[in-house]
């Protein structure tokens, strides 16, 4: 398991930790959402699952699953955020992705292939005992 993997799964068991205790969720509700601004992807119209590298196997497996629209509506993000680097400018704020329209649609697709991955390693590595 690589780093980048261990750290994710480590983030993710901190949030599902935070979410079922409703004191930490609204101590951490400010700074998620000032995190959320300071990345600044929303500025460039970018959702947090376009920032997912796609080099990774298990996220280029993902992009293949994605629906036709989806994919496109990614290209999009990506191109129009390229372009607004180029230029060294923001979108303008109407254009922004709002905290509402950032919701993960690439990540539950990641974490489905990592298991498949996972269970798929298991079974190459089955060992057959024989019982006397």
């Amino acid at each position: 398991m690589t780093t980048v993997v261990a750290a994710e799964q480590l983030a993710q068991r901190i949030a599902e930790g935070i979410q079922r205790r409703p004191g930490l969720r609204s101590l951490f509700r400010p700074l998620t959402n000032w995190y959320g601004g300071a990345t600044g992807h929303r500025q460039l119209g970018l959702r947090f699952d376009d920032l997912l590298e796609e080099e990774r196997e298990d996220v280029a497996k993902a992009l293949t699953r994605l629906p036709a629209k989806e994919a496109y509506d990614r290209i999009y993000r990506i191109r129009r955020a390229v372009q607004c680097s180029y230029q060294q400018k923001l979108l303008p704020r109407d254009q922004w992705t709002k905290p509402e329209e950032d919701v993960p649609y690439l990540s539950p697709l990641v974490e489905q292939i990592q298991a498949e991955m996972a269970e798929a390693k298991a079974l190459d590595t089955l060992e057959v005992v024989k019982k006397h």
